[in-house]
């Protein structure tokens, strides 16, 4: 997968397409990502105690990585990323717009 935790993404389809969003977890075995602000699911919880109310929680639900574009630290658009190979035969990955190393 071409996606890492702390990257900002930009989501290309569904409800949220166009904004954008840092990931905050990685889920390899299912190929899904959870991006902060994107993808917003509700929970109803229980009170706790009694004459404590229950509340509706707010949080990110995981979507699959393909609906993703990365965005480019340096160019700041939402670009394709390549591998390319840098000194000392080390992959890098790279912005296909700009074509700067992203990481």
């Amino acid at each position: 997968m071409k996606i890492k935790k702390g990257d900002t993404v930009q989501a290309i389809a569904g409800a949220y397409s166009g904004k954008t969003g840092k990931v905050l977890q990685v889920i390899r075995e299912t190929n899904r990502i959870v991006v902060e602000g994107l993808n917003l699911r509700k929970k109803h919880t229980r009170a706790k105690r009694e004459g404590q109310k229950g509340q509706v929680v707010e949080f990110p639900a995981s979507m699959h990585w393909s609906n993703v574009m990365i965005v480019c630290p340096k160019c700041g658009k939402a670009s394709r990323m390549a591998r390319t190979l840098t000194e000392g035969e080390t992959s890098a990955r790279t912005c296909k717009k700009c074509h700067q190393v992203i990481d």
